[in-house]
């Protein structure tokens, strides 16, 4: 009895004093910033056809079917050309700011407004990469994906760093006003009933508590006499940082389990031919030599539809097991980027590795992080010299204790 309560103990306080997983919140962070502006930058040209108010999918339209489903975009605010093309920039500016890490936590914010905005104003368009990214920009915005790899964690480094020397580095002035001008821009739609409450408030209670925990945040940090508020409030972050870490691995295992017992259940995955057929479809051969030399091999077809089907269906039940969850894992992204090349889907198959990034195991993103910080320490100092010690380019990472698991054994 005395050693579950002690095992139950620890768990406890494994996930109320630490965020787990800091690389690999950090790496989706990345992967689905990067996905989302990749597209939108490849997409620029046709954005008047994909997502503007003159559009096939019509502003009228659009506006009938979010009032039918209440699902947010504020694209739906103005039918104006100029309008569109402010949420088009905010989206890619967004985008960009969230990959490098700078105000991540407003930059999730403006993030899932972006991918919200433009995916719901045309729902008929995308795949599912888009399902995946529509959902996981949601759950960034409860985790603390900037503790690693970000300019946040660099300028908090920066910071600790100065005033372990003695010197006096000032409050933080550049936070505070950008989540200030927020408040005013939500202010001004919630006053001009732009943003619809909905049951319990909808999306206009979602963005308004937002904005209260952080300057709730900013003012206990102020003026709190003590040090026990902003712990408690440390650890509620951490719990919510676990928690949507949490749904984070578990919407991944359920999409690959879905997709697999769906698989088994068509005749053609049956019989191991399935993965012929997309490969003579115009639509999905960006490279018809290479997707008939595939194709043209009965083994390879069959391996690949069977092995696909297998590695689907039992990845969820290997997150126990390091060694065979690794290499599973391993086959997943090199399927995807197969995809990727062969079926000329790249933005789908980069927003399912970046979903799969979650289980990579800390040790691999460290040395990960570690050979990138040394492929840049070469390029800035001309090839002549590297930058010494394997943690001082990794933009501001803290020293913590080596981890070797996200929930589930890495």
């Amino acid at each position: 009895m005395n050693r579950i309560a002690s095992t139950v103990a620890r768990g406890i306080a494994r996930v109320t004093e630490s965020a787990l997983g800091p690389y690999q919140s950090a790496v989706i962070r990345i992967g689905f910033a990067a996905t989302w502006l990749l597209f939108l930058l490849r997409e620029y040209p046709h954005r008047q056809e994909m997502y503007g108010p003159d559009g096939p999918w019509s502003w009228d339209l659009a506006q009938q079917l979010v009032a039918s489903n209440h699902a947010f975009t504020a694209l739906m605010w103005s039918d104006s050309q100029v309008w569109f093309e402010i949420v088009y920039a905010l989206a890619v500016v967004s985008g960009a700011l969230l990959l490098v890490g700078w105000r991540t936590r407003a930059m999730s914010v403006l993030f899932m407004i972006g991918v919200l905005s433009l995916q719901n104003r045309s729902v008929f368009i995308g795949d599912g990469g888009d399902n995946v990214l529509h959902l996981m920009s949601i759950y960034l915005v409860f985790t603390r994906c900037g503790r690693v790899w970000s300019l946040d964690a660099r300028r908090d480094r920066l910071a600790g760093e100065a005033r372990a020397r003695g010197e006096w580095t000032g409050p933080d002035r550049a936070g505070p006003a950008l989540w200030g001008v927020l408040g005013v821009l939500l202010a001004a739609a919630t006053g001009a009933g732009r943003i619809e409450a909905g049951f319990l408030g909808g999306w206009l209670t979602v963005f308004w508590g937002l904005w209260a925990v952080q300057a709730l945040w900013w003012t206990v940090g102020r003026v709190a006499r003590t040090a026990q508020p902003r712990i408690l409030l440390d650890v509620v972050a951490n719990l919510v940082h676990n928690a949507a870490l949490m749904i984070i691995m578990a919407e991944a295992c359920l999409i690959y389990a879905t997709a697999g017992w769906y698989k088994i259940q068509g005749s053609r995955w049956q019989d191991g031919t399935a993965v012929y057929y997309p490969l003579h479809l115009d639509s999905f051969s960006p490279w018809p030599a290479l997707s008939e030399l595939l194709s043209a091999h009965g083994t390879i077809v069959m391996l690949v539809t069977y092995g696909t089907v297998a590695v689907q269906v039992a990845f969820p039940f290997t997150l126990f097991n390091r060694r065979v969850k690794n290499v599973l894992l391993a086959a997943m992204i090199t399927e995807h980027a197969v995809i990727a090349v062969v079926l000329g889907l790249p933005f789908f198959s980069l927003a399912m590795i970046a979903a799969d990034a979650v289980f990579l195991p800390t040790s691999f993103l460290r040395r990960l992080g570690g050979g990138v910080a040394r492929v840049r320490g070469r390029l800035f100092s001309g090839g002549g010299r590297t930058v010494p010690g394997p943690r001082a380019p990794e933009m501001g990472v803290p020293e913590e204790p080596e981890q070797t698991h996200v929930g589930f054994p890495a």
